[in-house]
């Protein structure tokens, strides 16, 4: 079984989208809001908001959103909005600095940013 990656770059018709593959943690405490953990599988989260009424998936909308330094807007779930395992689409236009960013940068720098680095 192929694993999965927890930031693929994927390309769509004319489009470039990255995905980032999330394992969320509900109902955490504030102290512990944030990303806790990057590994090759997933981007660990833990969220102080309830998983209830869409609560929780707002709130790593807004951490990312924070962390990446991106508009809230340009961040959709694309799957897992009822569950802790979810796949998060970014427009890889409103990441890229520059048209000539390589694959590989544009992973290595969005992983960096994630951990805060």
């Amino acid at each position: 079984m192929a694993s999965r990656k927890a930031i693929d770059l994927v390309r769509k018709s004319s489009s470039e989208l990255l995905l980032l593959r999330c394992h969320v943690r509900p109902g955490a405490s504030r102290v512990r809001e944030g990303i806790t953990e990057v590994t090759d599988e997933a981007v660990e989260l833990c969220v102080s908001a309830q998983a209830q009424d869409g609560k929780a998936n707002k709130a790593v909308v807004e951490i990312l959103s924070e962390t990446l330094g991106i508009p809230k807007s340009d961040l959709q779930i694309m799957q897992g909005a009822k569950t802790r395992d979810k796949t998060i689409s970014i427009s890889a236009v409103s990441l890229r600095q520059k048209q000539q960013d390589k694959e590989e940068d544009l992973v290595a720098r969005i992983r960096e940013k994630l951990l805060g680095n």
